[in-house]
């Protein structure tokens, strides 16, 4: 009896492929906007960093200045409304990322989501440890381990802008994706580690009132001027139950329906998104950076950084945990399952990508916040510590990029070509008879056209006077 033919062994997937044509139109869209909301951030932190150390009491006074009805509990200072109520929207955005992610993008397949997924988790643990591991060693608060395991994609981005616009799309996805999944565990690290007291009433209410905003979004109901007072009234609850208020946004992020319909040319929460996307990177989280990276960069301070356990330890956790993490998370994912790296691509770029992603800036600053409440000095000293990390991931993974330019400029160039001219790249329609019909007439008219340039030519040297 003939042995039995062994099955075909599966396909290796391949890590930092092409993306899907849907995907990467997505990924364009969503990146003009972070990159532009990115450059506004980065003007919001210059901005802030010179208000406060040119007129620090002034920038003080309004930073501190209240306002809000007291009887609703919400009379808070001009720094509390931008780190709590701001960067609700902030989240809200993070959630509906993260709710498409999981129904139509990288995510939505579980064997392609546990490639981005590991990475982001090393990248975030190792951070951690990072932290630990220096205030264990020197003596130090070891309640602020959280603070170097975000990444802030914007302004990561508004780098890119500047030194790598020719980053191939496969890897701006991968850091997105990265961005995203590290947004969730910060939510959770959030509402888990810094969430003291628990008011269950106040509690309770905000989850009737999700559960109304869930209803009505199942039933299609319609109006903004239904929505948004509902929303105003779930962020209330959930900032008086002592939960961050900022979980009321993810919340109601992630409720929003991804998923497109018969006629749909966007779903629902692509539509939000696309409205809610410009408003978060553009006002809500620079104001938060206006009114959060204020700190005093005198030479005694900016020393301290490095001597101090707590902030060398968010400095070293930005960029040598986070690189160290991503890229080990992203090594050890392809060892251990069949996947491979792009052809087209090298470790190198991983390496660079993941050092980019030690720029950790907007949830880094609120953790630092959360984390060192009560304590003034500290907490100035963390936000120091975040800007010097960030900005050091900034320069070196700028460096590992530049390094690469050339070669990024030429995948780039071939995933932009489009010489039908019919708005989509030509890659990806290889497969589509019509795309080689239209460069056949293009190839035919150029042909024609070199046809008659050559007989004006031979014409021209047939005449008595031509030269030799």
């Amino acid at each position: 009896m003939a042995a039995p033919t062994p099955a075909p062994p599966s396909p290796r997937r391949t890590l930092l492929g092409r993306l899907s044509l849907p995907e990467r139109n997505y990924l364009a869209e969503a990146l003009r906007t972070e990159t532009v909301g990115g450059m506004i951030l980065l003007v919001a932190a210059i901005a802030a960093l010179v208000w406060a150390n040119a007129f620090g009491a002034g920038y003080a006074s309004v930073s501190e200045f209240h306002f809000g009805p007291e009887a609703l509990g919400l009379n808070l200072s001009v720094e509390h409304w931008a780190a709590d109520g701001l960067l609700a929207i902030f989240f809200f955005v993070a959630g509906v990322e993260l709710k498409r992610e999981l129904v139509a993008g990288e995510l939505r397949d579980p064997k392609a989501a546990a490639l981005p997924v590991v990475a982001a988790l090393c990248g975030m643990a190792v951070p951690a440890v990072v932290y630990t591991l220096v205030n264990v060693v020197g003596g130090g608060s070891t309640g602020g381990w959280a603070v170097p395991t975000a990444t802030d994609i914007a302004f990561a981005l508004a780098v890119l802008a500047v030194i790598g616009t020719s980053l191939p799309n496969a890897l701006r996805a991968f850091l997105l994706t990265l961005a995203v999944v590290d947004d969730l565990f910060a939510i959770l690290i959030i509402a888990v580690f810094f969430t003291e007291k628990i008011d269950f009433l106040a509690l309770t209410g905000a989850f009737i009132g999700l559960a109304v905003f869930y209803l009505l979004l199942r039933r299609n109901v319609r109006g903004w001027y239904i929505y948004v007072p509902l929303a105003l009234v779930i962020w209330g609850l959930m900032y008086n139950s002592g939960v961050h208020a900022t979980i009321a946004g993810v919340a109601m992020g992630l409720m929003l329906r991804c998923t497109r319909r018969d006629g749909e040319t966007h779903s629902p929460g692509e539509h939000i998104e696309h409205l809610i996307r410009p408003l978060s990177a553009g006002l809500a989280v620079p104001l938060f950076a206006l009114f959060s990276a204020g700190v005093s960069l005198s030479g005694d301070a900016l020393a301290d950084v490095f001597t101090r356990p707590e902030t060398l330890g968010v400095v070293l956790g930005l960029v040598v945990g986070k690189t160290v993490g991503i890229f080990g998370g992203t090594w050890l994912a392809t060892r251990f399952t069949r996947a491979e790296l792009n052809k087209e691509l090298a470790w190198a770029d991983v390496f660079a990508v993941a050092s980019l992603a030690g720029i950790g800036f907007t949830v880094s600053l609120l953790i630092g916040e959360l984390a060192f409440a009560g304590d003034e000095g500290m907490i100035n000293e963390i936000k120091a510590a975040v800007l010097i990390g960030s900005l050091t991931a900034a320069v070196f993974s700028g460096v590992l990029i530049r390094l690469r330019v050339r070669r990024y400029r030429a995948l780039h160039d071939a995933e932009e070509l489009d010489e039908d001219e019919d708005g989509v790249p030509d890659i990806y329609e290889q497969g589509d008879p019509a795309y080689h019909l239209r460069m056949a007439a293009i190839h035919e008219r150029k042909a024609a056209e070199h046809r008659r340039l050559a007989q004006l030519a031979g014409a021209a040297s047939n005449e008595p006077d031509s030269p030799a």
